[in-house]
């Protein structure tokens, strides 16, 4: 006999009933256990997978894939909320919103809200004493800058003196009314501008003053005057007429009786008398004695020569 023969009658010998019974075991067993994911991989001392407490456990299905496949109802399971509409999106955004700004307004009330000091011990800083974060700190040195800035704009002016007038003491220690003496000082200025307008005005004549008075009353009339004057106007022709010339030939044939009076009223002196500058006669009273220092006569001398080389020397030039 064989080897091969001697194997297969000892150890190939088929049971029909023992073959049978082992499948009928192996659908049972896999119909009431359902099918079974292992990981080789999984750590733990449970091989068999008899306990699925542990999540790194092996994974279990309940059920057959050939039941899983006739089942009506799915028994799959959602994980997760599910996704929202849209009008369920629009009012949690509005929810959301309102709370995000009724955050920010209590944080801001906190933030203008009166600081209650609930510590005794504070450092000079401004911080309180004891552990306390970074964030804490920080607060409280601004709430204290913030309250030093407010002091300062409110009673700054009284504290650094600004805006407030100096005050002015004697040599005794007095205070010296700063408003009174600036008026007084004022009054005193105007009254040395009326001594002095007074001064001037007693220098001048009787001539200037008639003049400035006479100037003044053209001025005013002036007012009333069209812009151009022509040669037909009486007033202007009334008024070259009365002007005296001393060299005028014609003046004799306009001379008008005068009343011999100047024209600050007084009467005038009807005899001869040198000539000055300013043409003014001499009064009534004169004696005609001439008291002068003789200026005018140099004066009207030195003219004269200039007068006379110009006219020489022009007729040189026609000469030549």
């Amino acid at each position: 006999m064989s080897l091969a023969d001697y194997l297969a009658k000892k150890y190939l010998t088929a049971d029909s009933t023992l073959e049978k019974k082992s499948k009928k075991r192996k659908r049972k067993d896999g119909a009431s256990s359902g099918l079974i994911i292992a990981d080789d991989d999984a750590l733990g001392w449970d091989r068999n997978g008899t306990v699925n407490a542990d999540e790194d456990g092996p994974l279990t299905v309940n059920a057959s894939s050939a039941e899983f496949r006739k089942a009506k109802k799915s028994a799959w399971h959602i994980v997760g909320a599910p996704t929202p509409s849209s009008t369920d999106q629009a009012a949690a955004d509005a929810i959301l919103t309102s709370a995000a700004a009724e955050s920010r307004a209590l944080a801001l009330a906190d933030d203008e809200a009166p600081t209650v000091d609930n510590s005794a011990m504070k450092m000079e800083s401004g911080a309180h004493a004891g552990l306390q974060s970074a964030d804490q700190v920080t607060a409280q040195l601004e709430r204290k800058k913030a309250e030093e800035r407010r002091r300062f704009l409110e009673d700054g002016d009284e504290h650094s003196g600004k805006g407030k007038e100096t005050i002015y003491r004697d040599a005794s220690g007095r205070i010296i009314n700063v408003q009174m003496k600036r008026a007084e000082a004022r009054k005193k200025a105007e009254e040395e501008a009326r001594r002095a307008a007074a001064e001037l005005e007693a220098q001048k004549g009787d001539v200037q003053r008639a003049e400035k008075e006479k100037r003044k009353e053209k001025l005013e009339e002036a007012k009333f005057l069209p812009v151009a004057r022509y040669a037909d106007d009486v007033e202007l022709n009334e008024e070259l007429k009365e002007r005296e010339r001393w060299n005028d030939p014609a003046a004799g044939f306009l001379e008008k009786e005068k009343s011999g009076k100047s024209v600050s009223g007084k009467p005038l002196y009807k005899g001869p008398a040198a000539p000055n500058r300013y043409g003014i006669r001499p009064g009534h009273r004169w004696d005609g004695v001439d008291r002068g220092t003789g200026f005018e006569r140099e004066w009207f001398a030195v003219r004269n020569r200039r007068e006379n080389l110009k006219n020489l020397d022009y007729a040189w030039q026609m000469d030549e």
